[in-house]
């Protein structure tokens, strides 16, 4: 089903038994938000709006709500904790920004038991391959050049999927009705770092100059935030940290890509340097 039904969605909760809604629908990749800024506001903001009025008229027990990092903007050197304000710079980060907003002012007009969370880049094994990390891996098990935006000193800090599973598990567990959580890690790099971790690893090389040859800087995105730096010390103090280290997940994730990737419908399109998308349909809206 679709999140921007209120008919469907109405139904949904009316014939099953549902507690607990961890809302992780959404349009995603930033790059694609440009182009298509408009079906990122309707099903991001208005979806939002469908789900969290269906869960309050239905009485659910607790209703997650799955943000990001990027609706704090870049910085460079100040870290972001719940309290900072939003200062999104995409279409993507402005949507959840904004359905953020109206899923917090159910909490603050009905006392709808509502959580909010703001999680750094999540990688693994399962991640479609238009994301960063599966999009390099394709591509060098493609022998094919890891495309670049702009420098590639933009700097990001990377969530192995089981550590972010840990943390929703924690928030739903013991997280605050009305409170934000920031589920962060700090393992940082940049993306050109990144390319010659994947590089080496998958190219078996050290050799600067080999590095180079396997990396292709495109024009940049019309923003690129330089860091994300955020402040999980309200999740540590639900009893939660990231555990799996960059090594061993970055390991698992390259093995599952080698295997898997061609069961991705559409998988080649989303290795271009910038989206190949059809047009969208619902530009009436609801």
């Amino acid at each position: 089903g679709d999140i921007c039904e209120p008919d469907f969605i109405k139904q949904l909760f009316e014939t099953e038994k549902i507690d607990i809604v961890l809302h992780f629908a959404a349009q995603t990749h930033v790059d694609l938000s440009f182009w298509h800024a408009l079906e990122f506001t309707y099903v991001n903001v208005y979806g939002t709006n469908v789900l969290v009025a269906a869960a309050h008229e239905a009485n659910v027990e607790k209703f997650v709500y799955v943000s990001t990092d990027e609706v704090y903007g870049g910085s460079i050197d100040e870290e972001f904790d719940e309290s900072s304000p939003k200062r999104p710079t995409n279409p993507y980060a402005s949507s959840k920004a904004a359905a953020e907003c109206f899923v917090q002012s159910y909490w603050e007009r009905y006392q709808f038991p509502v959580v909010i969370t703001r999680s750094s880049n999540v990688y693994g094994p399962h991640q479609y391959p238009e994301k960063v990390i599966p999009k390099f891996i394709s591509l060098l098990q493609q022998n094919r050049k890891c495309c670049i935006h702009g420098s590639g000193l933009q700097r990001r800090n990377f969530l192995y999927a089981t550590d972010v599973v840990e943390a929703f598990l924690t928030v739903l567990k013991e997280g605050k009705p009305g409170e934000i959580y920031n589920i962060g890690t700090n393992f940082e790099m940049s993306i050109a770092q990144l390319a010659k971790e994947l590089i080496h690893l998958i190219k078996k090389t050290s050799s600067e100059s080999e590095m180079e040859h396997w990396m292709d800087y495109v024009k940049d995105r019309p923003t690129n935030d330089l860091r994300y730096p955020m402040n999980s010390e309200k999740m540590h103090n639900l009893g939660w940290r990231p555990k799996v280290p960059w090594k061993e997940g970055i390991k698992k994730t390259i093995e599952w890509y080698k295997e898997n990737f061609h069961n991705w419908k559409n998988s080649e399109k989303a290795l271009e340097p910038f989206p190949v998308t059809e047009p969208f349909a619902q530009l009436g809206g609801p």
